[in-house]
């Protein structure tokens, strides 16, 4: 066991197939991304068993662009890591299916990666600062989730989402305004020319105390809304639909992020997910920490979107631990943190 390990991530968890060779954690020697964004915008969002097929004909290309990149030969490699949930289910079997037979014909250790423990260690990459104990945001179409690290590997879900996903509502209320796939990116855009304090969208009250959020009810109103205004021939500036309901979503994740900051007693806090990659959010939780003190730690966007990176990083402590998978391992589409 060495702790200058070099490992290969492997993450085929949605639509992104992807592989990288990281080294000790947080130097990434190659990260190679194959985006099915342009495969999938005709349909809207993501349809599961098209994915699966991009996956199965794109991974090897892929690991073998990440390793050639690295300059490593897989005979070199310390350990393969893949992301086993959670996820679409056909989508993670590939990976798995991959890593498991690579691992094995190498002879090398094979780790089983959560995609939202990834995404919160895609913030030691690059970045020797960040460590444990922080309080994280992990944001993306799937999850919204607020974490207390205690230490590498180790987790306190503080708060998570009861029904949709930050992102998730950020596609949905894409559809509902007419925008293109994928929906976060395109209100974002919309939103810059529109007025985010026009229309006051309402925000979910849970009981006093929850670090919990609740997005449905805030799409519906911004379908409502839109539908209300259809049926009375009353036109809409979407752009303002668009801000105003980004504002409402900035709103509730930096005051219940800064309230976990509080309640721990932790003056460091990251960012994670691919909602992280809006600017606006962004901007609300730099001004956010700088008025409390608080440290941000934010990943570059490259890191914030699916990636391998990410995956090789979080193995590298199961590494450390001697945390491995054997053969059995397969694919959890609702694995938990």
């Amino acid at each position: 066991m060495k702790e200058n390990a070099v490992i290969l991530g492997i993450e085929t968890s949605c639509d992104e197939t992807a592989a990288a060779v990281v080294r000790n954690g947080r130097e990434v020697l190659s990260n190679i991304v194959f985006s099915q964004i342009d495969i999938h915008k005709i349909y809207g969002g993501v349809v599961p068993e098209i994915a699966s097929r991009s996956h199965i004909e794109k991974i090897t290309n892929v690991v073998r662009q990440a390793l050639d990149k690295a300059g490593t030969q897989a005979s070199q490699l310390d350990a393969v890591a893949v992301t086993n949930a959670p996820g679409l289910v056909g989508a993670l079997l590939v990976g798995v299916s991959f890593a498991k037979a690579f691992a094995y014909g190498l002879n090398k250790p094979l780790i089983a990666v959560n995609h939202i423990e990834a995404h919160i260690c895609a913030n030691y990459i690059e970045n020797m600062e960040c460590k444990p104990p922080f309080v994280c945001m992990v944001v993306s179409g799937g999850h919204t989730h607020l974490i207390y690290v205690n230490e590498y590997g180790r987790y306190e879900v503080l708060g998570r989402t009861r029904d949709d996903a930050a992102g998730e509502a950020f596609d949905k209320v894409a559809r509902t305004l007419g925008l293109n796939y994928p929906g976060g990116i395109a209100v974002e855009r919309l939103a810059q020319s529109g007025d985010a304090y026009e229309i006051d969208f309402p925000k979910a009250k849970l009981e006093e105390g929850s670090l919990d959020f609740s997005f449905s009810g805030l799409k519906s109103a911004v379908i409502n809304y839109m539908n209300t205004a259809k049926m009375a021939g009353r036109d809409v500036n979407k752009a303002d639909v668009a801000a105003s309901f980004q504002r409402a979503v900035v709103e509730v994740l930096v005051r219940k992020a800064m309230d976990a900051c509080e309640r721990c007693g932790c003056n460091e806090f990251a960012l994670a997910g691919g909602v992280a990659c809006n600017g606006v959010l962004r901007a609300a939780f730099e001004k956010a920490c700088r008025e409390k003190g608080i440290k941000l730690f934010a990943p570059r966007v490259v890191y914030c979107t699916d990636n391998a990176a990410m995956v090789a990083s979080s193995a590298y402590w199961a590494y450390l631990r001697n945390d491995f998978a054997d053969m059995a391992l397969n694919a959890k589409p609702s694995g938990r943190i």
